[in-house]
């Protein structure tokens, strides 16, 4: 898993309250397990018209937001069904941080082993980082993850908690089966140790 540290890039905003993960990804998409090739249907109820032809008005579509890495998100972001091919399509096209007042629980933990950060934020500190990403190409935000700081594009900065071994598993892009491998050592000697037991 890619590590962690320190994220600049535009912020998108999505100020849309229930974001669900049928419509982060719907499910035509879900006849895969690999991660790759999900982000072109990421949003694609709201991305795309019945034509298949991209709908402008979306903000993903907009010039000024093709490549951002941040979400700035109405409450309750990611509720629905625990598919987690949604943080996986949002990690495809490139989305690594979601700030939100509140996440689905699920959708929350699954972000977090897939590499995404998901920052919760009072409400008025959410009508703020909004104003930013409604800047276009300025809407640019610095994700410190080391400081736990948001940085705008004016210089104001916001503090943001984080629990801590969520922490060191996104700086050291650790996910369950690195923090498995962590401990290698460990187990190989255990398996040593079971293997040299004399067996009855």
């Amino acid at each position: 898993m890619e590590k962690f540290t320190v994220l600049e890039g535009v912020a998108a905003p999505l100020p849309i309250v229930n974001v669900d993960t049928d419509r982060i990804i719907p499910k035509q998409y879900l006849k895969t397990i690999k991660r790759t090739g999900l982000g072109k249907g990421l949003f694609s109820e709201m991305r795309y018209r019945d034509d298949g032809s991209e709908n402008p008005d979306f903000v993903l579509n907009q010039p000024a937001y093709r490549n951002a890495k941040i979400l700035v998100a109405g409450d309750n972001f990611g509720c629905g069904s625990s598919r987690e091919h949604a943080p996986w399509a949002l990690a495809d096209f490139g989305i690594r941080c979601i700030i939100s007042t509140s996440f689905a629980d699920i959708f929350f933990n699954n972000s977090a082993k897939n590499g995404i950060l998901l920052i919760t934020v009072k409400p008025e500190d959410l009508e703020k980082l909004l104003d930013d990403a409604n800047r276009g190409a300025n809407a640019t935000l610095t994700i410190d993850l080391e400081n736990q700081v948001i940085k705008g594009p004016d210089g104001g900065t916001l503090h943001f908690d984080i629990d801590p071994a969520r922490k060191h598993n996104l700086l050291n892009g650790l996910d369950d089966i690195g923090l498995t491998l962590e401990k290698a050592s460990s187990i190989d000697a255990y398996e040593q140790k079971l293997a040299d037991r004399p067996w009855a």
